[in-house]
């Protein structure tokens, strides 16, 4: 055991003790006036005073104990070194007794004399803290103006904020007041900041887009539509605008988008619910009752409002339709959607994906019909084009999203080609025969051997073709032909397995059926051109003042990237000066091309970085700039040719 660094150890923490009271009095002045200058200078005297204490303790520990304890017998020196065999046994008696000698208040009285409280010190900083509070609360007094004798002085305020949020009416939440902080706002809420401390000075408030709010006795308002950043005494607090999201509609019943009923069925469930963030302030269900078949099919439309719950975000609705009350019969169709909207300031209307119910029709037995039975002219129970490419359609969506087994898949895209089949078959007979979609879709010229025109198939009439026996016209016929042959490539592709590339003839086959449709439904109504007056008092003068030329000239070519912002990406790269107004370029390309609110916010933050001063920040704003560029468009421009008589007979002499 090192019995002297023990006791210097022990003298030192009691004179720190004995010392800590005058370093803690000295702060508070400074603390009170908020002055950081002042605080680091006692500080710093502090350490100074510590390390003069320390020196102290270490170079007089031993007389202060011998003066002190008694028990020690003035022998404290020889804890430090005992060079001869009678010193090390003193030495050696002292250490057996020194815990018993040495307790706490024989450190003390140790101390006591030697280190004082040193309150004296004190005076002189309280002095100076009283001398920097008296000027500093005064004003500093304008050039030229004279004071009043006698007037008191003003110290000016110190503005304090107080931040208002208040969100739209329509979300139902209370407004928030307080400090200067980061704030969560629906879009379209108000932000006001007001002065806390009547009589304050004016402050003003910059915001990233490059504006600034000037807050007085008046207050600053801001209505939020996008996400921004405001900066005040250097601290940035952020706004974050919540766009408002529009209603959700989940169906559950029924779990497909084409339910077929069963045969012989009574009823038919409907399960929904629509959800909003705020408020589902309208909700209806719209019912399509689909009655006939082929192209000749009556609609019946109905609208039922959704009844309300308790929860104004949330619809949950089901029911159990009879078929009777849906006006359902065997061979029908019922097609339903439901449509939704919110409450706020400009609602937000979705629709949701359009479900169909089927009734099977009953199938005909043959053993029911004989030939003593009357023949009935029954009509043919055909699916229309719009329905097939449905169908398809569906069953593309079927085998995407769920895991159709391979025979299914085979089924129902036969089962669609039949119906492409039926359909074909049923539009040939318009052309005599089915045979006659394999020939040629357009033969407008017909030319026999050695090129010679054939007369009797351009100008005749055969009426042994079955095709030629119709009553339609050439044109009706083309398109006949063209809806056939798309049907047929369509019928293929489906017995293929291949419903992707059916889609595109059945789309190809409905155009033209629709064609076929409107040609005979289309009324123009012919008249004969007038040509607008011609003014007699300017007729044959040569007078062309005013007259419009029939050459049109091309239109510029765009700038796909401004020259104001070439010139600030080029500014950037180096320390120099930046161009005039640069920040107006920055902030609104920024705006413009930067659609995520995050990416905004940080371009905006280096564009106030850069333009308080900082050059290391220069680099990254360039960066931000570019990122906004993107790919750049191809323009593609004509090259202008002056043409007239003289160089069109120029160019013609020159190629003879």
């Amino acid at each position: 055991m090192h019995g002297d660094a023990d006791i210097v150890r022990r003298l030192w923490r009691a004179a720190l003790v004995r010392r800590l009271p005058l370093w803690a009095l000295g702060t508070l002045p400074w603390l009170s006036l908020r002055l950081l200058p002042g605080l680091l200078a006692w500080v710093a005297w502090c350490m100074w005073d510590a390390a003069r204490l320390r020196g102290k303790v270490r170079h007089g520990w031993s007389g202060w104990l011998d003066a002190a304890v008694p028990g020690m017998e003035d022998s404290s020196a020889l804890l430090v070194e005992a060079g001869t065999p009678l010193a090390r046994l003193q030495r050696a008696r002292l250490l057996g007794r020194l815990d018993a000698a040495l307790d706490q208040p024989a450190v003390r009285r140790a101390i006591d004399p030697h280190v004082k409280t040193g309150l004296g010190w004190l005076l002189p900083w309280l002095a100076l803290a009283a001398v920097v509070w008296f000027f500093g609360r005064q004003p500093a007094a304008a050039p030229g103006a004279a004071r009043p004798p006698g007037a008191a002085v003003e110290a000016p305020v110190i503005p304090e904020l107080s931040v208002t949020a208040t969100p739209p009416g329509y979300t139902g939440a209370a407004r928030t007041t307080g400090a200067p902080r980061d704030i969560s706002l629906p879009e379209g809420g108000s932000i006001v900041w007001c002065l806390k401390n009547a009589g304050a000075v004016e402050t003003t408030l910059e915001l990233s887009d490059g504006r600034a709010l000037r807050v007085n006795a008046q207050c600053a308002t801001l209505v939020a539509s996008e996400s921004l950043f405001w900066r005040w005494r250097g601290a940035r607090y952020t706004v974050k605008v919540t766009p408002d999201a529009p209603p959700v509609i989940a169906v559950s019943q029924p779990a497909r988008m084409i339910e077929e009923l069963k045969s012989g069925a009574t009823a038919a469930p409907m399960a929904l619910s629509v959800r909003d963030d705020y408020r589902v302030q309208r909700a209806t269900l719209h019912l399509t009752l689909a009655r006939g078949s082929g192209e000749n099919i009556k609609f019946t439309d109905r609208e039922m409002p959704l009844p309300a719950s308790n929860n104004p975000r949330v619809r949950n609705w089901a029911k159990t339709w009879s078929l009777a009350e849906l006006g359902m019969e065997p061979g029908d169709e019922l097609y339903f959607f439901v449509r939704a909207s919110d409450n706020a300031a400009r609602p937000h209307t979705v629709q949701s994906p359009t479900y169909t119910l089927r009734l099977p029709a009953p199938e005909v037995e043959d053993d029911e019909e004989t030939t003593a039975m009357p023949m009935l002219v029954k009509p043919q129970s055909l699916r229309s084009q719009r329905q097939i490419i449905i169908d398809t359609e569906q069953l593309m969506a079927d085998m995407k999203s769920t895991r159709m087994h391979a025979d299914a898949v085979r089924e129902r895209s036969e089962k669609i080609a039949q119906d492409q089949g039926q359909l074909r078959r049923r539009y040939g007979q318009f052309l005599g025969e089915e045979s006659s979609l394999f020939g040629g879709e357009e033969e407008d010229e017909h030319a026999g051997e050695d090129g010679k025109m054939d007369v009797l198939h351009e100008f005749g009439h055969a009426h042994d073709e079955a095709e030629n026996a119709t009553l339609y016209d050439e044109d009706t016929k083309k398109i006949l032909r063209r809806a056939l042959v798309a049907m047929w490539d369509a019928e293929k592709a489906l017995r293929a397995i291949q419903p992707r590339t059916a889609l595109q003839p059945e789309y190809k086959a409905l155009a033209a059926i629709k064609e076929l449709q409107q040609a005979d439904r289309i009324y123009l109504h012919k008249t004969a051109f007038v040509p607008p007056p011609i003014k007699e008092e300017i007729r044959m003068t040569g007078d062309v003042v005013g007259a419009a030329s029939y050459a049109r000239e091309q239109d510029a070519a765009g700038e796909a990237i401004p020259a104001s912002l070439r010139a600030l990406v080029a500014a950037l790269s180096g320390e120099g000066a930046l161009p005039a107004l640069w920040t107006r370029t920055a902030h609104d390309w920024v705006r413009d091309r930067l659609k995520d609110d995050d990416r905004r916010l940080a371009a905006q933050r280096a564009i106030q970085d850069v333009a308080d001063g900082c050059q290391r920040c220069r680099p990254g704003l360039r960066a931000w700039l570019r990122a906004g560029i993107g790919q750049a468009p191809v323009l593609l421009q004509a090259q202008p040719v002056t043409s007239t008589p003289f160089t069109r007979a120029w160019r013609e002499g020159a190629a003879k």
